[in-house]
């Protein structure tokens, strides 16, 4: 069927031999109807730290480009899709994990495979008839498409080349605004050239207008081209203001916004702890609420981090885990309250919530033997109980 990830690493990454089940009501009350709540929150923070030099300086956006991301939320720039990671165990509210808001993989195997994995195992009679599965991913982003763009329009998709796993999020990405009726045209990242008047080209020249690309923004706006990003003409999906929402520095904000929302861990900078801790500092008082849970169990964050690089968790101020991969060791780093995931046969399942437009469309599971969600977690269909 085209999955030609489907096993990664030397294990398998779509793993059908069990697959979690969910009442309606989990769904709806659980994960939808917070996860729709949250990107608008995530929204209002977003307006907050586009107005804060402070606040974009404590998420490490570059200086040189920071105009660019403020500019690219005032003028509205439209998102498409991100998607939430919660803990959820069934019993208490789910808690936001992080949000990949600007380059989420795992999106052809969430809005595609596991639909036909629902169809097959209806029609070999394994589900009970009138199962059903939380997921109108593709046709969620067959209508955005079609809403943000006129007929015909060209886009442009990009990744980095020779990566499989990024190429089928592309494609699923492609696919979708096909079939809303417009053109889209595939182009390694590192074949994109400049025009002699500043704007982007494919590996056939021809100008790109629109770009989708699958390459972080916080690696984007320290690249050299970053220079000709705001005179290229060009409009990025994720828009720039994405950053923002990408960083794990988003968590800390949200946390001081929304204080005790059911659905947040509280979440501090990790450079404001010692004033905090002190009794000082405009953190001190809500720190201070929180203190006894953090020191129950926290989690060390790098504001920039993929695959639980560079995460390390501890529990009554002991060290119980950590990332082998320290990649993102260099940056900056938030508190989050420790939520451990439940745990099923040895493996510890996380929800992906996806966002797309602005609300939330279905869900993916991946699961991993580590506490921390790594680069070897497999994925793990769902679905409804009729």
């Amino acid at each position: 069927m085209g999955f030609t990830f489907a096993d990664m690493h030397g294990e398998p990454y779509w793993d059908e031999t069990s697959a979690y089940a969910f009442s309606l009501e989990e769904i709806e009350t659980a994960l939808e109807d917070p996860a729709t709540e949250l990107h608008e929150m995530c929204r209002e923070a977003v307006a907050k730290i586009v107005a804060s030099e402070e606040l974009m300086e404590r998420l490490a956006i570059p200086e040189a480009h920071r105009d660019l991301v403020a500019e690219s939320w005032r003028q509205g720039d439209p998102e498409i899709y991100g998607r939430f990671d919660f803990a959820y165990d069934g019993a208490s509210p789910a808690k936001l994990l992080e949000y990949n808001a600007d380059t989420p993989t795992s999106l052809y195997e969430s809005a595609a495979f596991q639909w036909q994995w629902l169809e097959d195992q209806l029609a070999a009679g394994v589900l009970p008839e009138g199962s059903d599965q939380f997921n109108g991913i593709h046709e969620a982003l067959v209508a955005r498409f079609g809403e943000l763009f006129e007929q015909d329009s060209d886009l442009h998709f990009t990744a980095v080349g020779g990566n499989p796993e990024d190429y089928g999020t592309v494609e699923a990405m492609g696919w979708a605004a096909r079939e809303a009726g417009l053109g889209a045209h595939y182009c390694d990242l590192d074949k994109i050239g400049l025009s002699e008047e500043g704007q982007f080209l494919d590996d056939e020249d021809r100008r790109i207008a629109v770009l989708f690309k699958l390459y972080p923004w916080e690696d984007l706006l320290r690249d050299d081209y970053a220079a000709h990003i705001a005179g290229s003409g060009c409009l990025f999906l994720e828009p720039a203001w994405k950053a923002l929402l990408s960083n794990k520095g988003m968590l800390p904000v949200l946390w001081q916004m929304f204080e005790g929302h059911p659905n947040l861990l509280p979440a501090f900078f990790e450079a404001d702890l010692a004033e905090a801790r002190a009794g000082r500092g405009p953190q001190a008082a809500a720190f201070g609420r929180a203190e006894a849970r953090l020191e129950a169990g926290h989690v060390l964050k790098p504001i920039l981090s993929r695959e639980g690089a560079s995460v390390s968790i501890h529990e009554a101020g002991r060290l119980v885990e950590q990332s082998k991969n320290t990649d993102y060791a260099e940056h900056p780093r938030v508190l989050q309250a420790y939520a451990p995931l439940p745990e099923f046969d040895g493996f510890r399942p996380v929800i992906g919530a996806w966002i797309v437009g602005r609300t939330c469309a279905g869900i993916g599971i991946r699961e991993d033997r580590s506490r921390i969600t790594q680069d070897l977690s497999r994925f793990k269909p769902h679905y409804i109980t009729a």
